[in-house]
C-alpha cells in the first residue's frame, strides 16, 4: 500500500475481517460514538452499514466514556457494544461489557485483544494515518464489498475533521486507501489548492481574515487589511450582481496572484519556504454535494458536524451523515451559525482570559466562558494565532455540567518530532488526580475535580519537561 505500513495494514484488515465476522453473529447492536465530527462519522458509518445487514441498530453519542456510561452500558445488557471513534481506554477493564472497539486513540498495555481494532496496535499512527471514522468504515468494507465502499465519504470527512491531513499537507497512510476507494466509488475528489477554511463557503477577505496554519502576519484577524491586499491587487470582492466572491468563484490567474503574494507576504516576514507552503495541500471534495455549500468541502462539512452533537443535537449530524438533505440540513445550518458565532466569541474569551506561560507549557482557563465541548477547537485556534507562543504546547480549562473541569491540550508536530506527547501527559496526569484522559501525541484531553488544574499544570510541566529533554 502506497505510504503505508503494509504488514500493519494487513494485520488491520485481518482485524476488520474480524471485527465484521462478529457482527454478523449478532442481531441486535448498540453504537457509542464520540461526539466530534470524527465520532459522528464514525457512527453514522457503523449505523448505515449496520441498517444494511438488517440489523435492529441502535445508536447513543458519549463526551467520555466515564464510569457512569460504562455502569448504565453495564445494566442495559446490550447483546453487542460497538464503539467507534473512543472505547480504546476501557479495551481492557471492562470484560461485562460484550463489545467491539474501532478506535485510533492510544492505546493501554496488553490491549491487543480480538475485539480491538486501533492502528497502534499495528505500529500505525493514529494521529495521521487512519481516524475513528476510517477505522471503522474498514470494519464497514469487510461486512460488504461491493455496497458499503461509498461510505469511504464519511471517512474523509471524519479525517479531515480531526486535522488527520495536517501533518503533511494531505492524508497519508492508510487515509490515502480510503481515499482511493472514495475516488473509485465516485464519492470525493481530491485536488491541489489553497488549505484555508472557507474556500466554499466564505468571501475571500474572510478567507484571509481567518487564516492559520500559517498565520498571515498583518492579516490575520484584521477584516480591513485583507480588504485592502485584495484590492491592491485588483481583486474584485464581488460580482456583477453585488455577491461577495468566494475563493471557488475566483479564476486560476487571480487564484495564483494571491498566492503568490500571501508566500512573497510569509517570506519576507521571516518565514521559511517549508512554513510557508503550508499555504498549500490536498483539499477533499464530496461529489454528490452541491460546489459552494458547507457539504462540498470535506472540511467544512466536518465542521458543520461539529456545531450539531457538541451542543448536544446528536440526531442533526446523524441524519445530515445519512443523506437528509431537507430538515435536518435546515436545522444544521442553523446551528453551524451559531458554532461559528460561539467559536470567535470563545476565542476572543480565552485571549482576554489571558494566556498564563510556565517553562514548558503555557495555559488559559475559561471557566464557565466557553463550552466544554468546544474549548478544544477554541484552545487549537488560540495556538494557531499571533496571541499564543507556538513553541509551547497550550492547556485549555473549562468547566462541564458535571462540576468538573475539561482539560485540552494542543501542541505543534515541531514538538512531538522533539519526543512531546500529549497523550501520554494527559493520561498519566489525569489518572493522578482521578480523572480520564488520552488522544493523540499532538492533540489530547482530560477531565479532572474542580480545584486541581494549578495542580494539574505544575503535573503536566513537569511530565513535558522530562518528555523534550529525553
Amino acid at each position: 500500500m502506497s505510504g503505508c505500513n503494509e504488514e500493519g495494514a494487513t494485520l488491520l484488515n485481518k482485524r476488520a475481517q474480524h471485527l465484521a465476522d462478529i457482527i454478523k453473529k449478532q442481531k441486535k447492536i448498540h453504537i457509542v460514538t464520540h461526539i466530534d465530527a470524527d465520532g459522528i462519522t464514525s457512527g453514522s458509518i457503523a449505523y448505515e452499514a449496520l441498517q444494511r445487514e438488517g440489523k435492529d441498530v441502535s445508536i447513543e453519542f458519549v463526551k467520555s466514556l466515564d464510569d457512569k456510561v460504562i455502569e448504565r452500558l453495564t445494566e442495559e445488557k446490550h447483546a453487542l457494544v460497538w464503539f467507534t471513534d473512543l472505547g480504546s481506554s476501557i479495551s481492557t477493564s471492562t470484560p461485562q461489557l460484550n463489545k467491539i472497539i474501532t478506535d485510533h486513540h492510544e492505546c493501554p498495555p496488553n490491549s491487543d485483544l480480538g475485539f480491538h481494532l486501533n492502528p497502534h496496535l499495528f505500529n500505525l499512527d493514529g494521529s495521521f494515518e487512519i481516524s475513528g471514522a476510517g477505522a471503522t468504515y474498514l470494519v464497514a468494507r469487510e461486512l460488504n464489498p461491493k455496497h458499503n465502499k461509498d461510505l469511504s465519504a464519511l471517512a474523509i470527512i471524519g479525517a479531515c475533521g480531526d486535522l488527520q491531513d495536517r501533518t503533511h499537507c494531505k492524508l497519508v497512510g492508510y487515509n490515502k486507501e480510503i481515499l482511493n476507494d472514495a475516488i473509485q466509488a465516485g464519492v470525493a475528489k481530491a485536488k491541489t489548492d489553497i488549505r484555508y477554511f472557507g474556500r466554499e463557503s466564505r468571501p475571500i477577505s474572510k478567507l484571509l481574515q481567518y487564516s492559520n496554519d500559517p498565520i498571515l502576519p498583518g492579516l490575520t484577524t484584521r477584516e480591513s487589511a485583507c480588504t485592502a491586499f485584495l484590492c491592491e491587487l485588483d481583486i474584485p470582492l464581488k460580482d456583477n450582481e453585488s455577491n461577495w466572491r468566494r475563493w471557488i468563484d475566483l479564476d486560476k490567474t487571480e487564484r495564483r496572484t494571491i498566492i503568490s503574494n500571501l508566500l512573497t507576504l510569509l517570506l519576507n516576514k521571516g518565514f521559511n519556504s517549508q512554513i510557508a507552503l503550508r499555504m498549500i495541500g490536498e483539499v477533499y471534495e464530496l461529489s454528490a454535494e452541491e460546489v459552494g455549500t458547507e457539504l462540498h468541502d470535506a472540511k467544512e462539512f466536518a465542521t458543520l458536524l461539529n456545531s450539531t452533537a457538541r451542543y448536544g443535537e446528536y440526531e442533526v449530524g446523524l441524519n445530515i451523515c445519512l443523506g437528509d438533505r431537507g430538515e435536518w440540513l435546515k436545522r444544521g445550518r442553523t446551528l453551524l451559525r451559531g458554532h461559528r458565532a460561539n467559536l470567535v466569541e470563545g476565542l476572543q474569551y480565552a485571549k482576554d482570559c489571558g494566556i498564563q506561560k510556565q517553562d514548558f507549557l503555557q495555559y488559559f482557563h475559561a471557566k464557565d466562558g466557553i463550552r466544554d465541548t468546544i474549548v478544544g477547537i477554541v484552545t487549537n485556534m488560540l495556538l494557531n494565532s499571533d496571541s499564543a507562543d507556538c513553541s509551547l504546547p497550550i492547556l485549555g480549562f473549562a468547566y462541564t455540567d458535571e462540576d468538573t473541569v475539561k482539560v485540552s491540550a494542543r501542541s505543534t508536530q515541531i514538538l512531538v518530532d522533539r519526543g512531546l506527547d500529549l497523550s501520554a501527559a494527559m493520561q498519566v496526569a489525569a489518572a493522578h488526580f482521578d480523572g480520564v484522559g488520552g488522544g493523540h501525541n499532538i492533540a489530547a484531553g482530560a477531565t479532572i475535580p474542580k480545584g486541581k488544574e494549578e495542580e494539574f499544570v505544575e503535573f503536566v510541566e513537569h511530565i513535558i519537561k522530562e518528555q523534550l529533554q529525553n
